[in-house]
């Protein structure tokens, strides 16, 4: 199976994963490994989060709404220490991938759950400048694994080359299997990202050349 273009999950694929923050955060304060994720999953479709990504929550509105849903399970946590976390670094080998895939001329998403939409300065909007289009759940007021935020990715990748690109003409990536599941059902080839090493030899295997570093 080949492709034709990719769409890339920002979090946990380019840059590292915020679980690894989230995960030291939970040491330091004591509180029970995973916390945050579980908190995160309950819910998912209402929790403070998922309104928080849909832009129907502000800071405040945020932080006053997960500090409750934790205090509810039993726990203290500082929603400042958790939206902290979500600032990883940039992937080096993620980054020279899509510098890759741009010189090939290959169409270009990212799609991305976020709480603010991304600042395009320093190394992350150089980034951004490689993809064509770029589809944030705070800008859109939807959120994967809602179906439409998919549907909307391949719309505005389509607008931004000028000729149709189908689900089936791309890869997508996430480090969510929950994030995957629709994509996969729209007809995206999926790839989960737990090692970007892997990864991207899976991608190099639907492009057709090498992404992992190899020769």
């Amino acid at each position: 199976m080949t492709v034709s273009a990719v769409v890339f999950d920002l979090g946990g694929v380019l840059t590292e994963s915020p679980m690894t923050a989230f995960a030291a955060y939970e040491e330091e304060a004591g509180l029970p490994p995973g916390l945050i994720r579980r908190l995160n999953s309950t819910d998912p479709d209402t929790n403070a989060w998922a309104r928080f990504e849909r832009n129907e929550l502000d800071v405040a509105g945020f932080s006053a709404a997960f500090e409750a849903e934790a205090l509810s399970a039993g726990h203290r946590v500082e929603a400042a220490r958790v939206l902290a976390a979500l600032r990883g670094e940039l992937r080096p080998s993620m980054v020279a991938a899509v510098r890759r895939l741009r010189a090939a001329g290959f169409p270009l998403g990212l799609l991305s759950n976020n709480v603010a939409p991304m600042e395009r300065t320093g190394a992350l909007g150089e980034l951004l400048d490689l993809f064509d289009a770029i589809v944030e759940s705070s800008v859109e007021g939807v959120r994967k694994p809602e179906p439409e935020i998919y549907r909307r990715a391949l719309t505005r990748l389509s607008e931004a080359v000028g000729r149709p690109i189908a689900a089936t003409d791309c890869a997508y990536l996430d480090d969510l299997g929950i994030n995957l599941k629709p994509a996969r059902a729209l007809g995206f080839s999926t790839i989960k990202v737990v090692e970007p090493a892997a990864a991207l030899a899976e991608l190099s295997e639907l492009v057709g050349f090498p992404l992992d570093g190899t020769a």
